[in-house]
């Protein structure tokens, strides 16, 4: 996610954040689809997990500058809070389904009961659909725009003396 930070600022300073989030939905339903297929070896799972960091490091880079464009600035605390919350909750929720789809898609080693390679694809393609859904989701945010009070801040210290 790091690795991609700096050309994820790039693409969010010349397209916009909206631009940068469905590249990253993409990308990350790309890794997980890749993972559909790609679980044959460590290499390919590393390679996959590679795809999908890279994924997340676009869209996680993305919001909090959708998120201060689209909230005034009074409220961007909470919109950010709000924000850290919900990413939360979504990783709760998604470790929950996968843990659902492993504990019912299993097979039998010997003694033990082990999640099985089909379950593991399951999940990889639940995560890709999640991903392309996530991608038109975010076609339907506002593209770039002014934030509504930008100049409250200039106008405020202009009005207290401040600056003068």
């Amino acid at each position: 996610m790091m690795a991609t930070a700096p050309l994820s600022a790039h693409i969010s300073a010349a397209a916009g954040p909206k631009v940068t989030l469905m590249l990253g939905a993409l990308v990350v339903a790309v890794g997980y689809g890749l993972g559909v297929v790609m679980m044959a070896a460590a290499r390919q799972v590393v390679v996959m997990c590679c795809v999908i960091s890279a994924g997340v490091g676009f869209a996680y880079g993305a919001l909090p500058a959708l998120i201060m464009g689209a909230v005034p600035l009074s409220e961007t605390a909470a919109a950010n809070s709000l924000n850290s919350l919900m990413r939360s909750i979504g990783t709760s929720a998604s470790s929950a389904v996968a843990g659902v789809v492993l504990a019912h898609m299993t097979t039998s080693f010997g003694s033990l009961t082990l999640p099985s390679h089909n379950g593991f694809r399951v999940i990889m393609g639940i995560g890709s659909a999640a991903s392309l859904a996530a991608l038109v989701l975010a076609a339907f945010l506002p593209g770039r725009r002014v934030a509504a009070d930008a100049g409250v801040p200039a106008a405020a210290n202009a009005a207290a003396g401040v600056g003068s």
